[in-house]
């Protein structure tokens, strides 16, 4: 086969693969239509309404090491073919949650949609990192990641016209209808979910057999060959003796909280601090802040070209904490210009801590990308904490959250680049 023929066999798998990341950012940001939608639906308090979160990111806790499992025995692409099919089944669950207007069915169609995208994220991740110069890892990751923010705007901008109906009566309103309009409009309301899921359940299974049909490169399909050999608690353990990694998952965990809190609660900051915003408006925001996300993921990746990664993804932390902290202390439209803003700093963040973790773990990668996607708890974690303070005190309070969890990732950031230079400079000292 010549090198032309060559890289046209792997244009397939590479188009399918990359694809991935776009699904799973609409899954996941339709998360955040449906929080503000479903308590409306359902009468729910903020922290009722962010069980969608906790719902969905347990599943990627669940699922993850059995992901990481099936990965070393079968390979890559048997993990992706399992979560395309549980993803789709998730998405098909919606439809008889809505007929039955039970929002414990609505939670469940979440957990099975995230359990197909823990088999997803940790087998797509760590092929893109290994596929390639071990040194540019963080930004090969990060191209690859860019296609996820084009998921998460179609999901908002999808959410926003089709899921979100814009009717938001007052207590005064619901107050003085009858049972059969109050019955009526909680049918409308779920039912509205109905149609877009299962486009989406139809797109992910057709997915499924170009990916079950499409011949894939040797180290795609090929399995582990320790995994036979060697028990699960084997790398565990191999990997509790690498203190870099652990912060990693420590880091990982805070960020996710971090993204998914602001962007779960922005459509609710906007409606309470800018007098008159209704949740369509406050919808807009959020689909111009995750522009802002693919925007800064690709200019993330093309500064890392001049900017050592850790160094950077530092100096994004810090913006996010002055950020979060205007959005406390400020308010208003401004507080939530600036909550939209820091999506543009969260950009590089994911797969700059994802790749750096996995650094120089060799047969320890597979289940360390397991243990990072368990620490995506942080979505399921952090922002019912934020919802929580938001019930007990403002939604502005509940910013300080994800504050905290920016200055984490910060740390992380600066001390994974001391690490980096003081191995390279113990290389040198070697070398001489």
């Amino acid at each position: 086969m010549t090198k032309d023929a060559g890289a046209r066999a792997g244009l397939a798998p590479l188009v399918l693969i990359v694809a991935l990341f776009f699904l799973w950012g609409v899954a996941n940001n339709l998360n955040d239509v449906l929080i503000p939608h479903l308590k409306k639906a359902f009468f729910l308090s903020d922290l009722q309404s962010g069980l969608v979160q906790s719902a969905f990111y347990l599943g990627y806790f669940f699922l993850a090491l059995p992901a990481g499992l099936l990965m070393r025995r079968y390979g890559y692409k048997a993990a992706v073919i399992v979560g395309l099919v549980l993803f789709g089944a998730g998405a098909l669950l919606f439809w008889p949650a809505a007929e039955l207007r039970r929002y414990e069915l609505f939670l469940s169609a979440l957990f099975v949609i995230a359990s197909g995208l823990a088999f997803l994220e940790t087998s797509a991740n760590p092929l893109i990192t290994v596929l390639g110069d071990p040194a540019k890892a963080e930004q090969r990751l990060n191209l690859a990641q860019a296609f996820n923010p084009l998921g998460a705007i179609t999901a908002v901008v999808v959410g926003r016209q089709f899921i979100l109906s814009g009717v938001e009566p007052t207590k005064a309103e619901f107050a003085a209808m009858t049972p059969d309009q109050l019955s009526a409009f909680q049918a409308a309301e779920a039912q509205s979910t109905q149609i877009p899921y299962l486009i989406i359940a139809a797109v992910v299974l057709t997915w499924t057999l170009l990916v079950a049909f499409t011949r894939f490169p040797v180290q795609a399909s090929r399995p582990d060959p320790e995994a036979a050999e060697h028990k699960v608690d084997k790398p565990i353990l191999g990997l509790f003796s690498r203190p870099r990694f652990l912060f990693g998952v420590v880091a990982q965990f805070f960020y996710v909280g971090a993204q998914v809190g602001v962007w779960s609660y922005m459509i609710r900051y906007g409606q309470d601090q800018v007098a008159g915003m209704g949740e369509k408006t406050a919808a807009a925001y959020l689909s111009w802040s995750l522009v802002g996300f693919m925007a800064g993921r690709f200019a993330g990746t093309a500064l890392m070209s001049r900017v050592d990664p850790s160094r950077l993804m530092a100096l994004f932390a810090v913006a996010n904490v002055a950020l979060t902290l205007v959005a406390v202390a400020v308010g208003g439209h401004a507080g939530l210009l600036a909550l939209a803003a820091t999506s543009f700093f969260m950009s590089i963040m994911f797969p700059t801590i994802f790749a750096s973790s996995l650094k120089g773990l060799g047969a320890l990668t597979k289940t360390g990308s397991s243990l990072l996607v368990m620490s995506i708890i942080g979505g399921a974690v952090l922002p019912a904490v934020m919802g929580a303070m938001s019930d007990a005190s403002s939604i502005r309070t509940a910013i300080l959250v994800p504050c905290a969890c920016f200055a984490a990732v910060g740390l992380f950031a600066i001390t994974a680049r001391r690490r980096e230079v003081t191995a390279h400079d113990a290389v040198l000292a070697g070398g001489h």
